[in-house]
């Protein structure tokens, strides 16, 4: 069966956004040899949790694709100048319903401005090395399969969930991660649960 691994958002560790922006909590970071494995800058897949705390400059991520989902908090409004070395088209998305995923480029540089009254968001932000990895990320209220092959994020959003292993049920804030598993299992969700997965598959 795929191992999975729990953890709750408020236990993980912190570190702040280089321009005091914000801060991230790591869920998990696999590497081109897997979890832990290569240089952490040239990493397979991440995922994290973001606080954004003020207006300011996303920092870009060249040969990544992102997905970033907001939990909690009015939401951000992200901005970026058309053309450049990418060439692509202005942006100007607001991210301002929760549980619903944005996907975007890591190679263009984005803006934030924080919306409603200005306090600070919290997003679910999930990272893949284009060519090597591929994430689609979606709200789900069923049982969860677990493809063999993949990895992946569940974070639960409301009701509770089992996971199959010791340590406390899940609960609003915490969640599973897995890396590639050698069989397809379940993350099983009780009724009237719901939770956001990414389901993060090899290129």
């Amino acid at each position: 069966m795929t191992q999975t691994h729990l953890f709750d958002v408020e236990t993980l560790p912190v570190g702040p956004w280089r321009n005091g922006g914000g801060d991230t909590r790591e869920i998990a970071c696999a590497g081109p040899a897997g979890p832990g494995g290569g240089d952490p800058a040239d990493f397979g897949w991440r995922a994290s949790i973001a606080t954004i705390a003020a207006d300011g400059p996303f920092s870009p991520f060249p040969g990544v694709d992102r997905t970033i989902t907001l939990l909690a908090g009015d939401g951000v409004r992200l901005i970026a100048d058309g053309g450049g070395a990418t060439g692509a088209a202005p942006l100007d998305h607001r991210l301002d319903r929760a549980a619903v995923p944005f996907a975007f480029s890591g190679d263009r540089t984005l803006r934030a401005r924080l919306l409603g009254d200005g306090g600070a968001v919290r997003v679910l932000n999930i990272m893949t090395r284009r060519g090597r990895w591929t994430a689609d990320v979606r709200r789900v209220d069923a049982p969860v399969p677990l493809p063999a092959g993949h990895a992946g994020v569940l974070y639960l959003l409301s009701g509770r969930g089992t996971h199959g292993g010791p340590g406390p049920a899940l609960r609003p804030g915490r969640g599973l991660w897995w890396t590639s598993g050698a069989a397809d299992g379940t993350a099983p969700l009780e009724p009237g649960s719901v939770a956001l997965w990414a389901d993060i598959r090899p290129v």
